[in-house]
């Protein structure tokens, strides 16, 4: 009789390590799901910052260019 309240907690206790691992699976694939979708937002986010230095870039080659034609205008 004892063996058998033995088994029973064996089996009590594996029940319970059998959740908590379903239960952390299921964590794990949300978290590297959560994963893939920072990592999309960051290399979006990173090619709008390379669009935006792209466009400061040329709007200094556009205030360069203004600059020149002032100095030129007033013959410095």
């Amino acid at each position: 009789m004892e063996n058998l309240s033995l088994i029973d907690k064996l089996s009590d206790k594996i029940d319970a390590l059998l959740a908590k691992l379903k239960h952390l699976a299921e964590e794990n694939s949300r978290l590297r799901n959560e994963v893939v979708s920072l990592k999309a937002q960051s290399e979006a986010k990173d090619a709008q910052i390379a669009k935006l230095n792209e466009e400061l870039a040329m709007k200094d080659l556009e205030i360069e260019e203004v600059i020149g034609k002032i100095e030129a205008m007033l013959g410095e």
